[in-house]
């Protein structure tokens, strides 16, 4: 009895393991097109197989014909997993406040008695985006997140959180009205802003929030019309230089504030 329940559950197993497959492949022919290669279907079958990752799920990314995992992947493979817990700290002798740079330690204890495995992350404004300024203990908290999971159940991808810029912060922007004298001269700063959502199919409250930190204010309301003229410009060159790296920021903004302990 108990030794055919046990067949049932790995075939069970087995057939999500399929589906999810299927899954996956489709949703990564649909969003990547060409660029969806032999060597990185291979890829993108072990990563399924071995971690239940889902790309409909945002478990992975892919930029520059390389697959990433996402924090929200990792996660939920601690969790399927039953991880124990992850302890976080900060080194407080590498810190420094007033250069806004930080590195943080994190613990992971993926099953009862584990002894830990241990990552570290940094984050400073040279290795992240202007997008984030003043936010880099919680980048490095999530980088050394990341980096201690990866490490606790044998990942041998990176994590989309833990690369630097996207793109260079030495980019300039156009000069001030460069696209009229602000009296009406070619399109609207939100008729533009709504084209850029529609062609590249982004999510509007994701990329409002990006706005709100990419001007530096309270609310977008409190915005001058120059920094959401800005905005928008980066926003559209960022979305046809790589769209795929613009997800990964606008993703970031997703996921509410968590807890440590998976």
């Amino acid at each position: 009895m108990n030794q055919s329940s046990g067949k049932e559950s790995t075939a069970r197993g087995e057939q999500a393991g399929r589906t999810l497959l299927t899954q996956n492949m489709s949703a990564a022919r649909k969003a990547l097109g060409p660029a969806l290669t032999p060597r990185t279907k291979v890829r993108l079958e072990t990563l399924t197989r071995d971690f239940g990752f889902s790309v409909r799920r945002g478990d992975l990314q892919m930029i520059n014909n390389n697959w990433y995992v996402t924090h929200t992947g990792l996660l939920a493979l601690a969790r399927r997993k039953r991880c124990c817990g992850i302890h976080v700290e900060a080194v407080e002798s590498l810190c420094n406040s007033e250069t806004n740079r930080f590195v943080l330690k994190a613990t992971a204890f993926p099953y009862k008695g584990s002894s830990g495995f241990v990552a570290y992350g940094d984050a400073d404004p040279s290795n992240t985006s202007p997008l984030v300024r003043g936010a880099e203990m919680r980048v490095a908290e999530t980088r050394a997140v990341n980096r201690a999971l990866r490490k606790a159940y044998g990942i041998g991808i990176c994590s989309v959180e833990e690369i630097g810029t996207f793109p260079s912060s030495t980019e300039k922007l156009p000069p001030e009205k460069a696209n009229g004298n602000g009296n009406g001269a070619g399109p609207k700063v939100r008729d533009r802003l709504c084209q850029i959502i529609r062609q590249h199919q982004l999510d509007a409250e994701l990329v409002k929030a990006y706005a709100v930190d990419f001007c530096g204010t309270k609310t977008l309301r409190d915005a001058t019309r120059e920094q959401v003229e800005n905005f928008v410009q980066q926003l559209g060159d960022w979305a046809e230089k790589d769209r795929n790296a613009l997800l990964c920021q606008l993703n970031s903004y997703a996921r509410p504030k968590q807890e440590v302990v998976a």
